[in-house]
């Protein structure tokens, strides 16, 4: 975040040497997922550190010990040599219980070019013997300090670490800025498998910061970017692409991990993105992701994807699409429609105009007369329908109780909620996106029973 100027603090190393597992102890959140699969991590992970009042920025990074043999693997190496050329100080990790290998010893020589500071870190010092190991000449690698040593699992010596890591900020100009809260809205991008998520990211932020590839789930755990348009803020998401629950256990913890994560992020997130593949149909996947937004709260724009691929498109090709998203996903047929190619850019910075509207949609408070006259149309328009019982009950009015979303309790005379049906209360929530023109937002609408008509 070089607006705030926050400095920022990289982690780097070999594979399972637990940067993660160090990363979220800074954090103090569970933000990177962790496991002894070497290669978890692939994307650079950032998060802010708060330490006694100042704030710094962790980024996380992929082992630079990977083999390169595919397209994933070598984007790692990119992602983390990009994240080392912004680094204010860089955290050179290490595995105490087996000390300095030969590619640490290579990694530290190209660390001494580096212009900005390094500190080396022995972490899964959990013993005594441990500790104290990392005093002896193996540690000292090629004009490198020695090792301070941790236990990321154990949080033992991670307070020292934050202490060395401040003074070391401040020596070199860049000092920890006060803590502060930084008002942005929060997207999460969504979407199966290979849709052209990453890419999308990439496209809007205006350079290759999350790693895409041909191959499918390249992406294994939420992350986060902020970037500043003018005076707003964004923290982008991007997610792992969910597939078919039962192809997900096929897989195991991990990825399973990995999709329990992207539906706590849809539920915190303003503004969903949905990214759909245009050359393919509208499957079983994504009228999940549906679903999982409409009880969700957030904000929601379909993004259809590789929109560059459709041939012999016409002025009506649009429409039709259109059309048919609202029939393949009607839990989300107030969400708005952005036809892009993130390969191209065609039309990825309107996204942003988009996002604005919907958070606005979002925030909406709606006066007591705007309600009162809303309402009485909508009942002349169509009458209460009756759920259970012989006669539909009065609707004796409507008052908005919150926002994000905008959330109203339906005032019915009435023994029971269920003796207004539930098609009632949609038409009223369509109305409303109709009338209101809240597009891109969900509306929560709660029945209650007049305190006078109570059993």
């Amino acid at each position: 975040m070089p607006e705030y100027k926050i400095p920022t603090v990289v982690l780097i190393g070999r594979t399972n040497v637990g940067k993660s597992t160090l990363f979220n102890r800074m954090l103090e959140k569970p933000k990177a997922l962790v496991s002894d699969i070497p290669g978890t991590t692939r994307d650079r992970n950032e998060g802010e550190c708060v330490w006694r009042g100042k704030t710094i920025r962790i980024v996380d990074t992929g082992g630079l010990d990977v083999d390169k043999k595919d397209e994933i693997e070598r984007n790692t190496i990119i992602q983390a040599q990009h994240a080392m050329k912004q680094a204010d100080l860089i955290l050179f990790v290490l595995d105490a219980k087996i000390g300095p290998l030969p590619q640490e010893h290579t990694m530290a020589i190209q660390l001494n070019k580096s212009k900005a500071p390094v500190i080396v870190v022995a972490n899964k010092a959990e013993t005594h013997a441990e500790r104290s190991g990392v005093q002896s000449p193996q540690w000292f690698l090629h004009g490198l300090n020695a090792p301070i040593a941790v236990s990321a699992k154990r949080g033992s010596g991670v307070g020292d670490l934050l202490d060395l890591i401040f003074d070391e900020l401040k020596r070199v100009g860049k000092p920890p800025i006060e803590t502060q809260q930084i008002e942005a809205t929060h997207i999460a991008v969504i979407g199966k498998p290979n849709v052209g998520k990453s890419t999308l990211l990439n496209s809007l932020l205006g350079e290759e910061r999350f790693i895409t590839s041909s191959i499918a789930h390249t992406t294994r755990e939420p992350n986060d970017t902020l970037i500043s348009k003018g005076e707003k803020n964004y923290i982008f998401i991007d997610t792992a692409g969910m597939r078919k629950s039962a192809k997900v256990k096929k897989a195991g913890g991990l990825e399973s991990a990995a999709v329990k994560r992207n539906e706590n992020t849809i539920r915190f997130a303003d503004v969903t993105l949905l990214v759909v593949d245009a050359t393919e149909p509208i499957g079983t996947q994504e009228k999940t992701l549906a679903g999982i937004l409409k009880d969700s709260g957030s904000g929601v724009i379909i993004i259809i994807n590789k929109w560059d691929l459709i041939p012999d498109k016409t002025t009506t090709t649009m429409n039709r699409y259109r059309e048919y998203i609202s029939a393949s996903l009607p839990f989300v047929e107030w969400a708005p429609v952005i036809f892009t190619s993130a390969i191209t850019s065609q039309r990825v910075k309107t996204i942003y105009d988009e996002i604005d509207t919907v958070q606005k949609n979002r925030q909406r408070w709606l006066t007591e007369k705007e309600i009162d006259e809303f309402l009485r149309r909508a009942i002349a328009e169509h009458k209460p329908t009756r759920g259970i019982g012989t006669f539909p009950p009065k609707v004796l009015g409507m008052k908005q109780v919150a926002i994000e979303p905008p959330t109203f309790d339906l005032i019915i005379k009435a023994k029971r909620t269920d003796m207004l049906s539930t098609s009632y209360v949609r038409f009223l929530i369509n109305q409303m996106h109709k009338v209101f023109n809240l597009r891109g937002t969900p509306i929560r609408m709660n029945v209650r029973i007049a305190k006078s008509t109570a059993v």
